[in-house]
This record gives structure tokens, C-alpha cells and sequence, in this order.
């Protein structure tokens, strides 16, 4: 159940269990869970039930305190925390491989988005269709943004064009941005901005690897 305790500073970490919590019980059968202890749900993800429960108290709980959660109402609550029963137009600019991955990634709708632009600004992916959606040029953004209410705008250009790109989404009035480039954008005041570093990703990894599994000493 959502409180007034949700206008509160949430840590950032919270709303991303949150995320997670989300995504473990969308994938679960429901015939056979129709409700979870956080004990069980901890075991899924990987941590400990008292995190879970802490998380869940920043939101009034969700249940009374020693009961199994109801999962269906779990999920309920959870979308309405993160936005996701809010539709959010988006658009893509930058339709190289990345942009194009994207743009065909049909589990935006089950995240509330609904794509409704697509830009670049190579001649040859202008005009090109996916997903019924057109690809057009970036001039085109800022009438694109009035007209379809646009709320985020995310990015897949090359690095050197992100933070321009930033300033135009910025500029055209778009509420937050979903950053792919391979560098951080700022953006001004009420502009949300979440930058993603696929790269640091597969370094973690990487460097875990190294860690579990290092490499034989050379003779």
C-alpha cells in the first residue's frame, strides 16, 4: 500500500530492488504463487529478507506484518511506485545497432512506454520503417516532442554526439532521459537523466571472473 512516506528521499538502491522485485514476480507462474513470503522472494533474488521487508516499509509494507504477500496486489503496488501505470510516450535517437535493438524491444509496452519517434541523422536509416514507427531526422524532434507529449527521450548516438543530443531532447521538453552513449550527459534543472554504461557491465564481470577463475601462472 502506497503512504505519504513516498514523497519522502527513497534511496536510489531501494527503488532499484524495487525493479527487481518487480521483475522476479512478473516471471513467476501464477497459478502456483498467488502469494510470497519475503523470504521466499529474498531467495530468488539473492538477498536477505529483512532488505526486502525494509524496502517494502519506505511504502506502508504492503500487508500486515507476519503475513505471506498477496502477489497480485504486490505487483499492483509495485507499478503504481514505479510509474509504470502511467503510459509514457518515448522516442530513439540514434538508429545504428543499439537504437534499432531497442526500438524492436517489445517488452516497452509491459514498462508503460509506447515509441513514438525515431531519429538519426544518416540519410540512408532516414525513412526506413521499424516497428511501424518511421525513422526521421533530428530536426524533427522538437515538433515531434509538442505534438505527441513526449516524456523520455533516450539516447543511442555516438559519444560525441550525446550531449548535444541531451541539450536538443533537453531543450524540446522531454522530462527525462534514457542515456546509452558511452559517456554521462547533464542535462538543466527537471530533467531526470539515467546513464547507462553497458561497458561497466561487462568489466564487473570481467574482473569477477578474473577473480574466480585467474589465470594459470606461465612457466
Amino acid at each position: 500500500m502506497e503512504t505519504s512516506s513516498e514523497k519522502k528521499k527513497i534511496p536510489h538502491m531501494t527503488i532499484t530492488r524495487l525493479a527487481q522485485y518487480l521483475n522476479c514476480l512478473s516471471l513467476l507462474p501464477r497459478e502456483h504463487y498467488k502469494e510470497i513470503s519475503s523470504k521466499e522472494l529474498a531467495a530468488k533474488i539473492g538477498l536477505k529478507p529483512t532488505v526486502i521487508r525494509q524496502d517494502f516499509h519506505h511504502f506502508g509494507g504492503f500487508g500486515q506484518a507476519g503475513y505471506r504477500y498477496k502477489v497480485p496486489n504486490l505487483i499492483d503496488g509495485l507499478e503504481r511506485i514505479l510509474g509504470l501505470d502511467q503510459k509514457q510516450n518515448v522516442i530513439i535517437v540514434g538508429v545504428g545497432h543499439l537504437g534499432q535493438a531497442l526500438a524492436n524491444y517489445r517488452n516497452f509496452e509491459k514498462l508503460g512506454l509506447r515509441l513514438v519517434g525515431l531519429f538519426d541523422i544518416n540519410p540512408r536509416l532516414i525513412g526506413i520503417t521499424i516497428r511501424d514507427v518511421r525513422v526521421r531526422d533530428i530536426d524533427e524532434i522538437p515538433g515531434v516532442v509538442e505534438r505527441d507529449n513526449v516524456a523520455i527521450g533516450i539516447i543511442t548516438t555516438p559519444a560525441e554526439a550525446a550531449q548535444s543530443t541531451a541539450n536538443l531532447l533537453a531543450h524540446a521538453g522531454v522530462k527525462g532521459i534514457w542515456n546509452f552513449s558511452p559517456v554521462n550527459v547533464a542535462g538543466p534543472a527537471g530533467v531526470i537523466i539515467q546513464n547507462e554504461h553497458l561497458s561497466v557491465g561487462m568489466m564487473t564481470l570481467s574482473y569477477m571472473l578474473k577473480q574466480s577463475h585467474p589465470p594459470e601462472a606461465q612457466g
